[in-house]
């Protein structure tokens, strides 16, 4: 890990608002792989007046990478805390705050310095959190497409609206999950086979029909592990792939990405009526008739499940696979 010692000691005088003038440091992977790497930096500090702190603050070191369909997106993240995003954000629901950001163009990295925020994520959220998680989302999706305001005109590092829809197309062409889920040899269920290829049929009608729902800002790496619940409110971390998308794009990765599969059919329930009541708060949706949760949850995470299915030799991952598309399939039996 590669940082300067000035860059540590000008971060924590942000975090503490106060003149820090060393500082001792401790650092311990959180998560990263070869494109970027997170750390959690922990010392004790000295400011000018000698007074002695505690601290934790989060290193995040991003190197340049190619996304499919969405070249600029290994940078986002930087723009995003580098621009007036941050101002829209509410108490309730917001972003860790960021005490230092720097890129260095020749080398295509950046580092962010970050707060870090102790809390629960991942699995561990309660059917509660999820729900106001829901809520949360669509009370600042909602509040952004009423208000427009002007910070949203100059963001121009954003992914597309059409990007869930190309990737979607991506893996229909696939050979590998297309062919895979209509030959013999499949081994998923004959109604979970049927719904992927029901949903392939009738795609371009239910695309017109998403593409009617309101274009809104999405995280678009809307899951579990990217919550933080702390003291009531949440904070939403890796930005890297938000941009456009259409209503209830994020609310589908809440529900399907990883998640709690022994209840997502009940977190669907739940969460669908939670967030069209926060977007409500702000934007009148009661024309719009068909929310297409099921279907962006299909769309979005169909082949995806099918390729983890054919490229895992863990046959407990391979069991999830099969059982999160059949509770997918459940949602579809009983619609909210």
């Amino acid at each position: 890990m590669n940082f300067k010692y000035e860059t540590l000691i000008y971060a924590l005088s942000r975090r503490f608002k106060k003149d820090v003038t060393l500082a001792d440091y401790q650092t311990m992977p959180l998560q990263g792989g070869t494109v970027g790497n997170v750390y959690l930096v922990t010392g004790i500090t000295e400011t000018a007046d000698g007074e002695k702190l505690l601290y934790r603050i989060v290193l995040k070191i991003q190197k340049k990478w190619e996304r499919y369909g969405d070249p600029g997106s290994w940078r986002r993240e930087y723009d995003l805390y580098m621009s007036d995003l941050g101002a829209t954000f509410s108490d309730a629901f917001r972003w860790p705050t960021c005490y230092h950001a720097e890129i260095n163009a020749e080398e295509d990295e950046f580092q962010l310095w970050l707060e870090y925020i102790d809390g629960v994520t991942g699995l561990d959220l309660t059917g509660d959190m999820y729900e106001q998680a829901a809520l949360e989302l669509g009370r600042y999706q909602g509040k952004l497409y009423a208000e427009q305001p002007a910070v949203l005109q100059s963001l121009t590092n954003l992914s597309r609206a059409e990007f869930m829809k190309n990737t979607y197309l991506h893996y229909r062409s696939w050979p590998v999950v297309y062919d895979y889920i209509r030959s013999e040899e499949c081994e998923f269920p004959r109604h979970v086979r049927q719904m992927i290829i029901d949903i392939d049929e009738h795609a371009d009608e239910i695309f017109a029909r998403i593409e009617q729902l309101p274009l809104v800002l999405c995280h678009r790496d809307f899951w579990v592990t990217n919550l933080i619940y702390a003291d009531g409110k949440f904070a939403l971390i890796d930005w890297d792939t938000s941009g456009w998308g259409y209503l209830g794009e994020d609310l589908a990765s809440l529900i399907a990405d990883e998640a709690d599969i022994d209840h997502m059919v009940e977190y669907y329930h739940r969460c669908v009526p939670a967030y069209y009541k926060g977007f409500s708060e702000h934007a009148d949706i009661s024309l719009i008739a068909d929310h297409c949760v099921y279907e962006l949850i299909l769309l979005i995470f169909g082949y995806r499940l099918v390729e983890g299915y054919l490229h895992t030799e863990d046959d407990d991952e391979k069991t999830k696979h099969v059982h999160t598309l059949q509770k997918i399939y459940e949602m579809k039996t009983s619609p909210v």
